[in-house]
């Protein structure tokens, strides 16, 4: 086996979104059916611009864990490392949808997650350590054997390793709770890039302003790290001195959900590439804003051709 471009690790599951925008859960009829979670997602943004992915993730054994495997490979994401999880079911998650910026999020991953079940005994450390880049996320910190199985992983590689902090407040008994984990897995040494956005990197840092929280990210050893500033755009700093803000890429907004893991698996995508880090992060801006523009996650990750299109539009971006 040839060594992967990209793997990610961590939650997988169905997106149930509502075909009507501005209205509450209460009030629609008609949902589309989508593969989610958001390492997963990355790896289908990647995939969509011609990388060669997969994903470590469980499913439920359940039709839904059917579903995300069929979906996997449609979008060219090997699946070899997905495995259903005995008694669990599949997450679903629905949302909300209230253009420019209001997108609630409903978790249904009780009694737990089966993509916290990880373990790290599972885990094909030589297909990790083979990958150009592996993709961590801050939700598999959350709960064990999966936070175990993520330090295994930044125990054992040596290659560049991306932390998406990825912090959702209902995963955690406490935001405290959180920022010991995170700050427990930066400190490992391992981790190459952090990226998160304004409220994230708070979270791991403790620091509002951008160019602080970049900078304590950077304390830790990162070599790049990536702040997300919504509307105000991005931030990328790295530990040579380099200080890049690129604006937004002026889209009519739909749904912003999934922008960001459309900005992952292009940041991904220009690293392997080489690419200076200003043109990386303009490319990964508009990839996360033609998801934005529309109603999925996965189904929605562009293509390079539409990226390149996009940015050819705005120049200036």
């Amino acid at each position: 086996m040839t060594g992967f471009d990209l793997i990610t690790v961590g939650r997988c599951g169905v997106d149930l979104y509502p075909l009507r925008s501005g209205v509450s859960l209460a009030e629609v009829d008609t949902f589309g059916r989508f593969l989610g979670g958001s390492p997963t997602n990355v790896a289908v943004a990647a995939a969509r611009l011609g990388r060669h992915v997969a994903v470590v993730t469980r499913t439920g054994d359940d039709p839904f864990g059917d579903f995300v495997r069929t979906a996997l490979n449609e979008y060219g994401v090997d699946d070899r490392f997905v495995r259903p999880v005995p008694l669990l079911k599949t997450p679903i998650t629905f949302c909300e949808i209230f253009p420019p910026d209001n997108f609630p999020l409903y978790f249904y991953r009780e009694p737990k997650a089966p993509d916290l079940e990880i373990a790290a005994q599972e885990l094909d450390l030589d297909a990790l350590s083979a990958a150009r880049i592996v993709w961590l996320t801050g939700t598999g910190l959350c709960a064990e054997p999966s936070r175990a199985a993520l330090h295994a992983v930044l125990a054992h590689r040596r290659g560049p390793i991306v932390l998406d902090l990825d912090y959702r407040p209902m995963f955690w008994s406490s935001a405290a709770e959180a920022t010991g984990y995170y700050r427990a897995a930066l400190a490992t040494g391992a981790v190459s890039v952090a990226v998160g956005n304004r409220e994230e990197c708070a979270v791991a840092t403790g620091e509002d302003d951008p160019e602080r929280a970049g900078q304590a990210l950077l304390d830790f050893g990162v070599a790049l790290a990536v702040v997300k500033l919504g509307p105000e755009g991005v931030l990328g700093c790295t530990a040579d001195g380099q200080r890049v803000r690129v604006p937004p890429t002026p889209v009519e907004v739909v749904n912003g959900l999934g922008a960001g893991d459309a900005f992952g698996g292009a940041l991904c995508h220009g690293m392997l590439a080489g690419w200076p880090l200003s043109h990386t992060l303009r490319y990964a801006s508009t990839a996360g804003a033609i998801v934005a523009s529309r109603l999925a996650c996965s189904a929605a990750m562009p293509t390079a051709d539409e990226v390149s299109a996009l940015l050819g539009e705005n120049p200036d971006v």
